[in-house]
């Protein structure tokens, strides 16, 4: 039977007289690919050119860079909101070094922040399963919590900015989480396309895409447990974007212990696969769709950041991104996947 999901590659090519080799013809190939759920398109280009950059992370140890910082063990108590007892009896929630506490800043009604080491300073590698685990375990604590209170928010999303390229305003770890009936456009467009699909060919599109992809094995990282690890098709990252999905999961109330653990033993790998490739900063999210529904499963996304160079520290963002909201990549999915495979 024929699969119910295309895969769309435009390829193309221009030509030019190149200084660099004494203008001679030179011809330069790219791709613009159409992710097969929602429509849109994401172009691949300037393969190779770009590498991760490394920022000094041991400066931000020194007192004229660290400055102050709300999330140390000295300042914490005093300087981190806590919440109204109605909604945390215990006012913040406390597993391990993990600690969620109120944002300041909030991006709904319902916002919290997990502080997730005491360090200040947390390396790639110095991420443990025991770290992992503990901040995702009480952040979905929240948002279960967060579900009972007010039912009627049906969407449920974490972040993570790790390091400054990613927009990060701390380099003290930490995570977000927020519950909402406006989860952002990428989310409202996956949701509703999901949903369009679910109508129209009586299957999940998640399920199909993860059948196709085991059967290509040209994007198919692997399994670990209730979870799939896939390079996806269109990314959005600039030097690639890696997908977890969960197919039996659909709602924050379903994601359990087993489902924390299979989310923090991909991350681990995931984690080996950048300190050998010299990542050091990236976006992560999680979305969780409304429950009663069996179109949208749990999804996660993480997307290395970077800066171009060191010298005009120029961010890994520009028009395409900002103002035309198409993404770029200078690395196709396939070869991600054959790097990140050896991982798992």
């Amino acid at each position: 039977m024929a699969s119910k999901i295309e895969f769309k590659i435009f390829e193309s090519e221009s030509a030019f007289l190149d200084p660099r080799k004494g203008f001679q013809e030179t011809v330069v190939k790219f791709q613009v690919r159409v992710d097969p759920l929602t429509g849109k398109t994401g172009h691949f280009s300037h393969f190779g050119a770009i590498k991760p950059q490394r920022l000094p992370l041991e400066d931000y140890l020194k007192p004229e860079i660290k400055g102050f910082c709300p999330f140390c063990l000295e300042n914490r108590e005093k300087s981190t909101p806590k919440f109204k007892k109605e909604i945390i009896p215990e006012e913040r929630i406390i597993r391990g070094e993990s600690v969620l506490i109120p944002n300041l800043y909030p991006y709904d009604i319902y916002s919290a922040v997990v502080i997730m080491t005491d360090e200040h300073l947390c390396p790639i590698d110095g991420f443990t399963e025991k770290r992992l685990f503990d901040a995702l375990y009480v952040g979905i604590d929240f948002l279960k919590r967060i579900k009972k209170i007010e039912p009627h928010l049906p969407y449920h999303l974490m972040s993570w900015n790790y390091m400054p390229p990613s927009g990060g305003g701390l380099v003290h770890p930490h995570q977000q989480y927020f519950a909402s009936q406006f989860p952002g456009n990428q989310f409202t467009d996956e949701y509703r396309a999901s949903k369009e699909f679910y109508k129209r060919h009586h299957k999940s599109f998640w399920d199909e895409l993860i059948k196709e992809e085991e059967r290509l094995k040209e994007r198919f990282i692997g399994r670990i447990g209730s979870s799939v690890w896939l390079a996806s098709f269109v990314s959005f990252g600039l030097i690639g974007e890696i997908l977890c999905v969960f197919p039996e999961i659909y709602s924050i109330k379903e994601f359990n212990e087993k489902a924390i653990q299979d989310l923090t033993s991909g991350l681990l790998k995931i984690f080996d696969y950048y300190k050998e490739d010299g990542i050091f900063s990236f976006n992560a999210t999680i979305f969780f769709g409304e429950e009663k529904q069996m179109f949208f499963p749990c999804h996660f996304r993480i997307i290395p950041r970077t800066f171009l160079n060191m010298r005009d520290y120029a961010p890994d963002l520009n028009f395409f991104q900002s103002l035309l909201m198409e993404p770029v990549s200078v690395l196709l999915p396939e070869e991600l996947c054959s790097k990140v495979k050896t991982f798992f």
